[in-house]
């Protein structure tokens, strides 16, 4: 099964990802492409209003290119973020008006990663709720900055709610679910999802 998890920064992302790799055996990991290409690799990625068409379109393109190692709806894989979470990352930066990212660059995005959700089986989005607030952590990585995750996470739900930019293929789509709660429900409305996709 192959599922990607999706959302605004600092919401438990990266938790659900480990819990579940940890509590499936056989189950893959995709790093978030952020930790792949700058933390732990040669690129300097800026974030907020400081973002560039290089920065956000070499994620994408990784996070697309991982997606397609995995044909097979029986290739078990889990992905830290999905190709969606950087149209919603470069709207954030388009609506600032500071890099060379507009809204023209972002829609030059949506093809590709409309065309590349065929490989999906499960995109499971991570929204902001009040009724499960998540604190944000002083890590060294992520802005600590609660209108700007507040900012983001509004583009993500007018994306997966209300269709914004179309993302959605016409065919083969993934089951678009939401997680929200404990770590444990998390996992619980993960696995739900398998089992009404099919066999796990």
């Amino acid at each position: 099964m192959r599922i990607a998890i999706s959302g605004s920064h600092s919401l438990g992302k990266s938790t659900v990802v480990n819990d579940w790799v940890a509590s499936r055996a056989g189950y893959a990991r995709e790093e978030e492409p952020y930790r792949a290409l700058g933390l732990h690799g040669p690129y300097e990625i800026r974030f907020r209003e400081a973002s560039t068409r290089l920065h956000n379109g070499i994620q994408l393109y990784y996070n697309i290119s991982r997606l397609h190692r995995y044909a097979s709806s029986s290739d078990d894989v889990i992905f830290d973020r999905a190709p969606v979470d950087y149209l919603a990352y470069s709207q954030f930066t388009a609506d600032c008006r500071t890099t060379d990212i507009d809204d023209a660059f972002v829609q030059s995005m949506v093809p590709a990663v409309r065309e590349s959700l065929d490989h999906l089986d499960i995109l499971a989005f991570v929204p902001c709720s009040e009724q499960w607030p998540v604190a944000m952590e002083e890590d060294g990585i992520r802005p600590v900055d609660h209108s700007y995750r507040d900012a983001v996470d509004a583009i993500f739900k007018q994306i997966y709610r209300e269709g914004r930019f179309g993302v959605m293929p016409g065919q083969n789509a993934p089951l678009l679910i939401e997680l929200w709660g404990s770590r444990e429900q998390r996992l619980e409305q993960l696995a739900s999802a398998i089992a009404d996709t099919g066999p796990a």
